[in-house]
C-alpha cells in the first residue's frame, strides 16, 4: 500500500557497480536507520526493500531486493523514497514532520481560522510555509518563532503572527496598503529582522 501520509526519507542516485546497487541519500539522522522502517515507497506505489545497506562518504550504498542489474538501476536514479509517517516516532519540541503541517489550519492572533497549510517548501534559506489566508492562495510563510509562535498540531492548526509573517495590509508610503503576501521592493520593511529562518 502507499502511504497514507508519505514523508521523504531518500532520494535514489546513481548506480555504483555492475550488479545493481546504488548509491542513496538519506534524510534520516543517521544514514543507515534507513533500513530500520521496513519498506519504502516510490510515489507510483512501487516498494523497494533493502537487503544491504553501507555508508559511502556522504551517502549510502543500498542493494534493492530483486535490483540485480545495473541498466535497471540506472533507470532509478533520482526516484524519491517515502514510508508512512504512522511509523516515525514523534519530533522533539519545536521539530515538525512536514506531513505533520500540511493540512492544518492557520489562524491570525485573534485565534480565528483565516486559511490552510498547503505546503511547506525550503529553497535553500529554511523551511517556509505555503498557505492560503483569507481566500488568498500561494502566501509564503517563514517558518520562524515570531512568524509562526504557536504549533499545535493535536488541535489542528498553527497561529501565525501576521506582521512577522508579512501577511499583514499595512500602508506603503504612498499610502496605499500592501497585498498580503506580496513583496514591493519600494516598500518600507515590515516584521522584525529575524521573520526569517529556521524554527
Amino acid at each position: 500500500m502507499k502511504p497514507n501520509k508519505p514523508v521523504q526519507m531518500a532520494v535514489i542516485g546513481a548506480a555504483h557497480g555492475i550488479k545493481g546497487e546504488l548509491r542513496v541519500k538519506t534524510f534520516t539522522g543517521d544514514p543507515l536507520a534507513l533500513g530500520d522502517y521496513g519498506p519504502l515507497y516510490a510515489k507510483d506505489g512501487r516498494i523497494f526493500e533493502i537487503e544491504d545497506i553501507r555508508p559511502a562518504g556522504d551517502v549510502v550504498v543500498v542493494r534493492f531486493k530483486d535490483i540485480r542489474d545495473r541498466t535497471i538501476a540506472e533507470g532509478l536514479t533520482g526516484t524519491e523514497l517515502f514510508v508512512d509517517r504512522s511509523i516515525l516516532p514523534p519530533g522533539d519540541e519545536d521539530e515538525f514532520y512536514h506531513a505533520d503541517l500540511v493540512g492544518l489550519a492557520v489562524r491570525d492572533e485573534t485565534g480565528a481560522e483565516a486559511g490552510k497549510v498547503i505546503a511547506v517548501q525550503n529553497f535553500g534559506g529554511g523551511d517556509i510555509l505555503e498557505v492560503t489566508f483569507h481566500g488568498r492562495e500561494g502566501l509564503l510563510v517563514p517558518f520562524s518563532q515570531a512568524a509562526v509562535p504557536e504549533v499545535d498540531i493535536t488541535g489542528g492548526f498553527i497561529r501565525v503572527d501576521t506582521i512577522a509573517a508579512g501577511l499583514a495590509e499595512d500602508a506603503d508610503e504612498d499610502g496605499r496598503p500592501d497585498e498580503p503576501g506580496h513583496f514591493d521592493p519600494k516598500s518600507r520593511p515590515r516584521g522584525p529582522k529575524n521573520a526569517g529562518g529556521n524554527r
